[in-house]
């Protein structure tokens, strides 16, 4: 797939600019190594003379913080960085406050800008404290993990976790700039990168067959050092996400076919306490294999298609099942009933996102609660079993 590289190409060196097309709303996300030490002239080039307050986490401020900082000083836009706690419990009640409360105390305006400078946690948070802060400020995402370069940055879904579920509380807010530096990715741990890429092939899975045909056969490059791999897996993921977003910003249809997995996965992240036992995107990786199997088992898809998806996941590293949660084992009714407070529970129906073969998902309600009971005993009965 041919690169989309804007008039700023040469002088941002982004290897492709993928533009959100939302109107008054609309915003750019730019891809491509050594971005962070440009991102304060880029800010000041496209966004004006705001100041900028940066939120970030103890793992992403000890390799990368420093470097940001120096490029917003460098242009006169810095206000002061907050570092918070790394982990999906960030994403908490009691988190946010205090997060508000010290974007305050820095001296933030409604002109002014925040930087969410992080993965999927930081991401979410950041965009949620900037969307009530003043009763809306402008934020800019700077996503450090594949997973939210890919996904989480992008299409103004921001928010927390409650112990009732994921993303239950928060507010659709754009960002107005996505900076996605490649090379960041460097220093991410193996495992994130996995989880991350889990969000990869679901951009193959939910609507592009011919994408999860080349995934599988150039993963390895994307976990490599071919940047001009990890950079079309980047590209190709965020072009499809900014299409749904752009038909349907606020998921009252077409959106939320992203959910793909997600179903079952926000379950098992809320199962685990939102801890290091599942991240967000092996409970992903998991869901969308459950999901497959469970469109399988109702003759909905060919059969071999689930095979082939836990195949690939399976190769790249990733979990595939229940049983390879560590820990104690599943109960099928409380998963279930973790499943009611999905956020596209609609008159107490359960939501799915089920599919009639690869890049080939659809949206339903017709699953009776019963059925994926039933389903889901037989898959932690067969990991227990393997």
């Amino acid at each position: 797939m041919p690169s989309v590289v804007n008039s700023l190409a040469a002088t941002t060196r982004a290897t492709c600019t993928v533009p959100v097309a939302l109107g008054s709303r609309a915003y750019d996300v730019l891809i491509g190594p050594d971005l962070l030490s440009e991102a304060g002239r880029l800010i000041a080039t496209r966004l004006g003379k705001a100041k900028c307050a940066v939120v970030t986490d103890e793992n992403v401020a000890r390799h990368h913080l420093a470097t940001l900082e120096a490029s917003l000083r460098a242009e006169g836009r810095l206000r002061g960085s907050i570092v918070l706690p790394a982990g999906e419990a960030t994403k908490s009640f009691r988190e946010l406050g205090p997060l508000c409360e010290r974007l305050l105390e820095l001296g933030v305006e409604r002109g002014d800008l925040v930087v969410a400078f992080g993965g999927g946690v930081i991401g979410d948070l950041a965009g949620f404290a900037a969307g009530i802060l003043r009763r809306g400020v402008r934020f800019v995402q700077i996503p450090t993990s594949l997973l939210a370069q890919v996904d989480s940055s992008v299409g103004g879904k921001t928010g927390i976790n409650t112990p009732q579920g994921k993303n239950l509380i928060g507010v659709f807010h754009q960002p107005v700039m996505v900076i996605a530096d490649t090379n960041v990715l460097t220093t991410l741990p193996e495992r994130e990168m996995k989880a991350g890429y889990a969000e990869v092939a679901k951009y193959g899975l939910l609507g592009d067959a011919a994408f999860f045909g080349w995934l599988e056969k150039n993963w390895r490059s994307v976990f490599g050092n071919d940047t001009a791999a990890l950079t079309r897996a980047i590209e190709t993921s965020v072009k499809a996400k900014a299409a749904i977003v752009e038909r349907d910003e606020h998921e009252t249809g077409d959106r939320a076919l992203l959910n793909l997995g997600h179903t079952f996965g926000h379950a098992l992240e809320s199962w685990t306490g939102y801890s290091s036992r599942l991240l967000h995107g092996e409970g992903v990786s998991i869901g969308m294999c459950l999901a497959y199997r469970l469109s399988e088992e109702l003759g909905l898809c060919p059969k071999g298609s689930a095979a082939r998806v836990s195949s690939h996941l399976r190769a790249v590293g990733l979990p595939t099942s229940i049983g390879d949660i560590p820990g104690a084992k599943a109960s099928a009714p409380e998963l279930v009933r973790l499943m009611g407070q999905d956020k596209k529970v609609r008159d107490g129906k359960l939501t799915f996102i089920l599919v009639r073969d690869i890049g080939e998902a659809f949206i339903t309600q017709d699953v009776a609660v019963e059925r994926v009971t039933q389903f889901l005993v037989r898959e932690i009965d067969t990991s227990r079993a393997a």
